[in-house]
């Protein structure tokens, strides 16, 4: 499969009386954009703010992250099987409009959803603080089930993303990047004396609110299986779930999934990047089992040297981590496992909740049990209203100044397992 993607940069966002991008200013009709993206009936209000970097801006609760994108040539539309018809993607052309993002925030969902600070200390934790954020506020109605709240405001943000994303698409753009992976065989005869690299993509799928979705399926549902790496940037994987803030893929973060990205950039040269190899992270044993096993053999099927593996969660998925990690390295593939850490403040607890002597290529991406210090914001997008109960906050943490006491895990994005991280990664 070959796909070019096309950057737009985008160096503003501004309401005005048109939606439309002019000199890499995105101008949004507002109430255009309401009446396109409205009309949940688990919604009884919807509003739109905007928030760039620099500014005294705190958005929380955060639910998701988009990048607005739009299928310009090729079989299939973005977030095929949710917004656009079951068609295979990662094909063709595609736009997407880079410096900028749809965030969805409002209510709370679930008590493990985030914040996002546009400066401060917090902005340096969050890759979207450098983002100019189209934030949709959804106020759910009165009794809602958390169920039907999550599908609704996640829904209203694929809409947005694509609304917005549907008017660069006769637009030149000011990049493009193009990816490309051959089938099996002839990526074999192309490049023979290279080792053949695979990237083993866990997802988040656990129920109660912790749900990934491909191609429109609840991944909890299949069983592994093969992506073309390309398909991942069309859309095919989209977030649904509300796992802790700094460790949960939001769909930004599958779109622009920066492991898949790297080993793109030495294709061909130092190795030969395979293929994507997606699997689930389920909650009993006789589900990690199965899951574990097919990867392993996917693995081995396509003749792999080395794989990459990295985890969404925390806690329970670290079992089917460490499972994934000790069956593909009993295949004699070299494996190399990427995570975060829950190692208490102090960083003297046990980091993962499994491990295994098999586990010894361990890339970490932060002790998500560090607490920082938020100052007060000048603007609050949604409400701080639950900061105490998100995860990362406690009892007080909320201070009367409007300053936040949490542990960096309250922070969208800021150990997340994908490489969009804050903090230096080393391996042990």
């Amino acid at each position: 499969m070959r796909l070019e993607l096309g950057k737009i940069f985008i160096k503003d966002v501004q309401f005005g009386e048109a939606t439309k991008i002019e000199n890499s200013i995105l101008y949004i009709n507002k109430e255009e954009m309401l009446n396109t993206i409205g009309g949940n009936e688990h919604v009884k209000s919807i509003d739109i703010e905007l928030a760039h970097p620099g500014e005294e801006v705190r958005i929380t609760p955060v639910k998701d992250v988009i990048e607005p994108r739009v299928k310009v040539e090729g079989p299939g539309g973005i977030f095929p099987g949710v917004l656009s018809k079951v068609d295979t993607v990662g094909t063709g052309r595609t736009y997407a409009l880079k410096n900028m993002a749809v965030v969805t925030a409002g209510k709370i969902v679930g008590f493990q959803e985030g914040i996002i600070d546009m400066t401060g200390p917090g902005a340096e934790y969050t890759p979207f603080s450098q983002l100019h954020n189209v934030v949709i506020i959804a106020e759910p109605v009165d009794d809602i089930k958390q169920y039907d709240h999550e599908a609704a405001v996640r829904m209203i943000g694929l809409k947005a993303a694509q609304y917005l994303g549907e008017f660069a698409k006769n637009l030149e753009p000011d990049e493009i990047k193009y990816y490309e992976t051959e089938p099996i065989l002839e990526s074999i005869k192309k490049y023979p004396d290279l080792p053949k690299v695979g990237y083993v993509y866990m997802l988040q799928t656990q129920g109660l609110l912790h749900d990934t979705y491909v191609y429109g399926v609840d991944a909890k549902k299949i069983v592994p299986t093969i992506l073309y790496p390309t398909e991942v940037f069309d859309g095919a994987i989209i977030s649904g779930n509300c796992v802790s803030a700094c460790d949960k893929n939001p769909t930004y973060v599958h779109q622009n999934n920066s492991i898949i990205e790297d080993l793109y950039e030495k294709h061909g040269k130092e190795y030969n990047f395979v293929g994507v190899i997606i699997t689930n992270e389920n909650v009993y044993l006789a589900d990690k089992e199965r899951s574990s096993n097919w990867t392993a053999k996917l693995c081995k099927f396509l003749g792999l040297d080395a794989v990459i593996v990295s985890q969404e969660g925390f806690g329970n998925p670290d079992t089917d981590l460490i499972m994934n990690c000790k069956k593909i390295e009993n295949e004699d593939i070299k494996t190399v496992i990427v995570t975060d850490e829950y190692a208490g403040r102090d960083g003297a607890s046990q980091s993962l909740a499994d491990a295994d002597p098999k586990a010894d290529a361990v890339i970490t991406n932060g002790n998500a049990n560090e607490t920082i210090v938020l100052p007060p914001m000048k603007r609050i997008i949604g409400t701080t209203k639950y900061t105490d109960i998100i995860a990362g906050g406690f009892d007080g943490s909320l201070r009367p100044d409007g300053s936040i006491e949490v542990e960096i895990q309250a922070i969208t994005g800021a150990t997340n397992e994908t490489g969009f991280v804050k903090l230096t990664s080393k391996a042990y």
